[in-house]
C-alpha cells in the first residue's frame, strides 16, 4: 500500500496532462504561435474590452503569466506602465520579445518562468492575468503562490478560461472536447484560488458559453 500511494503522489500533481501533450513537442508550439498570436483573436478575446474591464492603467505594472507568443503584449504595454511577460517556454518568449522589438514596445521585461513557479519579483505586480493558460498549470497550488508573492499588497489577479462544459470549446468533431481538455469549471477555480490566498471580488461570463472572467485580490 505504502508503495502505491508513494507512486501515486507526483501522477496526482499532473493534473493538466491531457491539456499540455500537445505542447511538449517544440514543432507542435511553433505550429500553435499561428494560432495563439494575430488580430484573428480579437472577435474571441475582445483584447481593448478586456483591458478597460481591467481598469489598467500607466501607473500599474501588469503581469502577463504564460505570455505565449505576445498576443496580449501591445494592449497591456500601452495600458500600463510596465509589463513582466513570463513563459515556460523559450521559443513562445522568443516569439513575444521578436514582437516587442518589432511594436518597439519599450517597457516589458521578459521572463522565463517554469511549471511551479512564474518567477515574479516579490512585491512588484499590481496586476497578474491568465489568459486561456489556468488550466495548463500542473502545479496550481505552487504557481499561485508564486503569483501571490509577486503582487503588491491588495494587487489583483485575473483569469480568463474555458469552462467545463459541452461545446465551451470550438471543436466540431469533438463536442466534448472541453470536458477532457479543460482542468477544472470556473466554480472549481474559483475554490482553488480561493483556498491559496485570493479573495474573489469579480465572477462574469466573458464569451457566451466559452469563457469566464474571474478577478480575485490578494488576501
Amino acid at each position: 500500500m505504502k508503495l502505491i500511494l508513494a507512486l501515486a503522489i507526483p501522477l496526482a500533481a499532473q493534473v493538466a496532462s491531457e491539456a499540455n501533450a500537445s505542447y511538449k513537442n517544440p514543432e507542435n508550439r511553433q505550429r500553435m504561435i499561428g494560432t495563439l498570436d494575430g488580430s484573428h483573436r480579437d472577435a474571441r478575446q475582445k483584447p481593448k474590452e478586456l483591458v478597460a474591464a481591467l481598469r489598467i492603467t500607466k501607473m500599474m505594472t501588469v503581469a502577463d503569466i504564460g505570455v505565449g507568443p505576445g498576443y496580449m503584449l501591445p494592449h497591456f504595454a500601452e495600458a500600463a506602465g510596465m509589463v513582466y511577460a513570463e513563459d515556460i517556454f523559450p521559443d513562445f518568449l522568443a516569439r513575444a520579445k521578436q514582437k516587442a522589438a518589432e511594436l518597439k514596445l519599450t517597457n516589458v521585461e521578459f521572463i522565463l518562468g517554469d511549471e511551479k513557479s512564474p518567477k515574479l519579483p516579490a512585491a512588484k505586480v499590481d496586476l497578474a492575468f491568465i489568459l486561456d493558460a489556468y488550466h495548463h498549470f500542473d502545479y496550481p497550488e505552487s504557481m499561485l503562490a508564486g503569483i501571490r508573492e509577486g503582487l503588491k499588497p491588495g494587487g489583483r489577479l485575473a483569469i480568463v478560461d474555458y469552462y467545463k462544459r459541452r461545446n465551451a470549446m470550438s471543436n466540431s468533431s469533438n463536442p466534448d472536447f472541453a470536458i477532457t481538455h479543460i482542468r477544472l469549471d470556473d466554480k472549481d477555480v474559483i475554490k482553488e484560488v480561493e483556498a491559496n490566498g485570493f479573495r474573489l471580488v469579480e465572477h462574469r461570463e466573458f464569451l457566451a458559453g466559452s469563457q469566464y472572467l474571474a478577478v480575485f485580490e490578494k488576501r
